[in-house]
């Protein structure tokens, strides 16, 4: 499996009891779509490796026990704070104006009036404010991910249609006067 092909799905961050189960920390809005997962991938010197559960169990909201298959002590010390990955084919459809950060990389941005707002480079989670980092005329311009904001996700076409407050591009791409 390629990394490429994956999604992050969280951490591997600790031990739990002595059967050698560990604590998967999701990385996740949606922790209950992964109550029954079956086997995860985890990052091991720079390759995908995967790993069979055996059994899993809430640990918080956002962390499940896992029982992992036919583990040992030196297995349990390798994954230990490594990242766990699982396949994109595994995430469902998403329709109308959901979509997910990764299958929006290269779609293009327009505003209410039909205006390029620049092609999405990446999209920043990072922050309280999510927001997508395009690229417009050879500049970087910093837009928003406000829900409301959204007007349409036309996949096949690879555009996002966004109503904008007034001057928003504007302020990435016209220079700033000096103060006299």
């Amino acid at each position: 499996m390629r990394k490429e092909d994956c999604y992050f799905l969280g951490k591997i961050t600790r031990r739990h009891g002595l059967a050698g189960n560990v604590i998967l920390k999701l990385d996740t809005d949606q922790p209950e779509l992964y109550n029954k997962l079956e086997s995860i991938f985890v990052e091991i010197n720079g390759l995908l490796v995967p790993f069979f559960i055996e059994k899993s169990s809430w640990s918080k909201l956002d962390a499940l026990n896992l029982a992992l298959k036919n583990s040992s002590e030196a297995m349990i010390d390798q994954v230990l704070g490594k990242n766990v990955y699982l396949p994109l084919a595994s995430l469902p459809k998403l329709s109308g104006k959901q979509f997910y950060y990764h299958e929006i990389i290269g779609f293009e941005i327009f505003d209410q009036n039909d205006n390029n707002c620049g092609v999405i480079r990446s999209v920043n989670d990072q922050t309280a404010q999510v927001y997508f980092i395009t690229n417009l005329d050879g500049k970087e311009v910093v837009i928003p991910m406000i829900k409301n904001w959204i007007l349409e996700v036309d996949r096949e076409e690879r555009i996002i249609k966004m109503e904008l407050p007034e001057g928003l591009i504007d302020v990435f791409l016209v220079p700033s006067k000096k103060d006299e």
